[in-house]
């Protein structure tokens, strides 16, 4: 085999190591010094136009959020008190398809919130699973990478995904799920949303509680198997669209149940998993979910591509009382969304009316594409800060979040030293009877379908370092997809040239 070429940047520099971020220690958080990491991140938000470079494929309508339990303790949000009623637009979407994909395809769903609260806009952008398939940024690209078009074929790659997955063990837990029956939801309103990341609850006291946000389907779930789901793509695309649409319009709105997971501050670093790492879950023996409130959706958009299409959506808009963690996901995320906006929608997109505040908003940025907007900083001759005349300015520091206590040196850590890919994907493989086993190993098979021998084999091990039974299972479920695609084409070499086998 001829040696690989050096890795660089784009500036052609080498690149040592593509794997880990550079962090304060081994659980961040992430240095903005990471000129490599913000390279990628910058460069993958401008690899498409106009469309969303992931989630392009998505749902939404309005509703609300009602708070009917007490978690005052942990968070002085004023969204979350007890009472509180705060009007909400919630976009649901798949991650890999573009535009124009079927809804029934197996992918993950988006799940992002923006609440439109009296202290500024919150945003909860998650996913329908509780994990993902990376837990460093660094990977992310890569991985998206993985999801789209081939550039020669602009086909789907199978090789490419299991080719990347089989390398990247962390990814086994969000590949498990996605390939069981909660990969393919019949609609979204039967599934789940989660905020995936670990993020800060700050209370009156300015005390610092880790706390990771559910929201449970008050409709049960639902889901096609690939069958299924082949014949509904047959008969419509936009099988999510009609539901969603259809069922608010008839005023059927759906529900879910918000649950909040707490944790003390002083616990991180207590258990064998890292509270911080977007491929773990707390499980519920640990931190119990505390119901909290209920979120509807009761109201459809005027306009799809106003209210919708660019609704803009990113973990960096927060409000006092919860703020972020060492989660390397969630640091990288604050700045990738918000600069993926900025290319897609323009310079200011948070003044379109989907976008907007519902509070006053009193701000320094000036000029640059869609400056349709009067002047935001009080006062038409403050244009910097600070200054000498009435414009806005720093006023309470209660707004200023608790240290952050962080240690260690800045290096790029691997982040799969010492860490446990298996036991949780253990636990849940447990969880399946026997049927839904048969479906997953079926799943998989079919998407591992003409993916090369020895990915398919690498990829193997990971399964039998789960459970002996799910590489087993596989295996089995690949051996009978061979001879029945054998058996077929022998029953097509034998027809008479030109007649269909469909005859």
């Amino acid at each position: 085999m001829s040696k690989k070429p050096q890795l660089t940047t784009t500036a052609g520099n080498p690149v040592g190591d593509n794997q880990n971020s550079i962090t304060a220690g081994p659980r961040g958080p992430v240095l903005l010094q990471d000129y490599q990491l913000i390279e990628k991140l910058a460069h993958q938000n401008r690899e498409r136009i106009p469309e969303r470079t992931v989630h392009a494929k998505g749902w939404g309508a309005y509703g609300t959020l009602t708070i009917t339990g007490d978690i005052s303790k942990y968070t002085k949000a004023s969204v979350l008190q007890k009472g509180a009623k705060t009007d909400l637009l919630l976009r649901f979407s798949t991650v890999a398809g573009e535009m124009g994909a079927a809804d029934a395809e197996r992918d993950v769903r988006g799940f992002a919130i923006k609440f439109y609260t009296k202290e500024g806009n919150w945003d909860l952008v998650g996913n329908n699973t509780p994990v993902f398939f990376v837990r460093d940024p660094y990977k992310f690209p890569d991985f998206i990478h993985t999801q789209k078009r081939h550039p020669k074929s602009n086909l789907r790659s199978p090789t490419a995904m299991w080719d990347f997955w089989s390398l990247s063990p962390e990814s086994l837990h969000q590949v498990t799920i996605l390939m069981s029956d909660r990969g393919l939801p019949t609609d979204v309103r039967h599934i789940n949303g989660y905020g995936s990341h670990t993020f800060s609850f700050i209370n009156a006291k300015n005390e610092r509680f880790w706390v990771k946000f559910h929201f449970k389907t008050m409709q049960g779930h639902k889901h096609w198997t690939n069958s299924e789901a082949t014949q509904i793509v047959g008969r419509t695309r936009e099988s999510t669209q009609e539901d969603l649409f259809n069922s608010v319009e008839k005023g059927e709105f759906p529900k879910w149940k918000m649950q909040v997971q707490i944790m003390p501050e002083t616990d991180a670093g207590k258990h064998w998993y890292n509270p911080f790492d977007l491929t773990k879950v707390w499980p519920h023996g640990d931190y119990p979910p505390i119901d909290i409130g209920v979120l509807e959706l009761n109201r459809n958009a005027e306009n799809y591509f106003a209210e919708i299409e660019q609704a803009a959506f990113s973990p960096s808009n927060i409000v006092p009382g919860i703020g972020f963690s060492p989660d390397k996901m969630l640091q990288a995320r604050i700045f990738s969304y918000a600069d993926a906006h900025r290319y897609r929608l323009g310079t200011h997109y948070e003044q379109l009316p989907v976008n907007a505040a519902r509070c006053p908003v009193h701000h320094y940025h000036k000029d640059g594409p869609m400056r349709f907007f009067e002047q935001k900083a009080g006062n038409v001759d403050a244009y910097y800060e600070p200054n000498s005349v009435s414009g806005s300015a720093e006023q309470d520091a209660r707004y200023n979040e608790p240290v952050l206590k962080i240690d260690g040196n800045a290096d790029r850590y691997s982040h799969r030293d010492g860490n446990d890919d298996y036991r949780q994907v253990t636990a849940l493989f447990n969880l399946f009877d026997a049927a839904q086993k048969d479906r997953l190993y079926l799943n998989i098979a079919e998407a591992m379908w003409s993916v090369p021998e020895a990915i398919v084999e690498r990829q193997m091990e990971h399964f039998a370092k789960v459970h002996p039974d799910y590489a087993k299972g596989v295996r089995a479920a690949l051996e009978k997809m061979t001879r029945a695609k054998a058996s077929e084409t022998a029953q097509q070499q034998k027809m008479p040239h030109g007649v269909q086998a469909a005859e």
